[in-house]
């Protein structure tokens, strides 16, 4: 068993298909084909079923997908000890969520490179659900979200909070009220974010405290990404929960106006996987990121 065998046999199994995963590895389909029949040959087991023109996973693939996926993350470890102690130039891949890349990250990371300038970084930019998958699946080094997490692996430190905010157009109407005189949830118009955003979850919280849902409120609108529900608030889609940050020159310029509502404050974290192994780079990014002391061991000196 090799570990080029096990990255085929994970791909092919995230793909349900030898073909898509060939090329997603640069390689033939007959030479994926012939590492996950040489995989199953040797030790006499079926790793896969095949599903129509698709294959799937049959119940002793996925008991070894998971045994796979740690073997090439302990690989991975490896290599970056080797790479850390060899002095080589670094990189850590970082996914932050929106409001946090867009309006918190940058000028955090200028000054980390200027410290640091051997230090390549990568940042993608995705919701607080997918940063955190993407941490425990080890497609990046460090995570930054702005909501809640659950998963175990996952070592969580608080680095700086938002406040959630909500807004309207200027020239809009004055929201609804109840007969208590308290904002109708129910009958605001709502532009909201996907699922899996910080954002979306404050609302889903408000909606809570009045012992609502979701699906008690008139949605009218989804959209991916903060920006893009900002010019739909100003083009007066409706109301929305969105972070400060987003909406502050907006409110200043006039084109949006603050409804006087008690909302909590949410809490910027980085989180990192407690199992891997981290290198120095990327403990000096995390100290930096969360104003601890810097570790004794210089980039520069490495």
């Amino acid at each position: 068993m090799t570990l080029d065998q096990l990255r085929i046999f994970i791909e092919v199994a995230e793909h349900g298909h030898v073909t898509r995963a060939a090329e997603a590895l640069d390689m033939s389909q007959s030479a994926a084909s012939s590492a996950i029949a040489a995989l199953e040959a040797s030790y006499q087991i079926k790793l896969f079923d095949r599903v129509g023109r698709g294959i799937r996973l049959t119940e002793t693939g996925q008991i070894f997908l998971r045994e796979a996926r740690a073997v090439l993350d302990r690989a991975s470890m490896a290599r970056s000890v080797l790479q850390d102690l060899a002095g080589h130039p670094a990189a850590v891949a970082i996914a932050a969520s929106q409001t946090i890349a867009t309006y918190w990250l940058p000028r955090r990371l200028a000054a980390f490179h200027a410290a640091n300038p051997r230090v390549r970084l990568n940042v993608v930019i995705r919701n607080t659900n997918e940063v955190e998958s993407a941490v425990v699946e080890s497609e990046v080094n460090i995570g930054l979200v702005e909501g809640p997490t659950q998963h175990p692996a996952l070592i969580r430190r608080q680095i700086d909070h938002d406040q959630i905010v909500l807004v309207v157009a200027s020239d809009q109407p004055p929201l609804p009220v109840n007969a208590r005189g308290q904002l109708d949830l129910r009958a605001i118009t709502w532009v909201i974010r996907e699922a899996g955003s910080g954002t979306r979850r404050g609302l889903e919280d408000l909606a809570n405290r009045e012992g609502l849902s979701l699906d008690d409120l008139n949605i009218f609108l989804v959209l991916p990404s903060n920006e893009a529900v900002r010019e739909a608030i100003e083009a007066g889609a409706g109301a929305t929960i969105i972070s400060r940050h987003v909406v502050a020159s907006a409110i200043a310029a006039g084109k949006l106006i603050e409804i006087p509502i008690t909302l909590p404050q949410r809490e910027y974290a980085l989180v990192h996987h407690r199992d891997r192994h981290a290198t120095l780079a990327q403990e000096t990014l995390v100290a930096h990121l969360t104003g601890a002391t810097a570790t004794s061991r210089s980039l520069k000196q490495s």
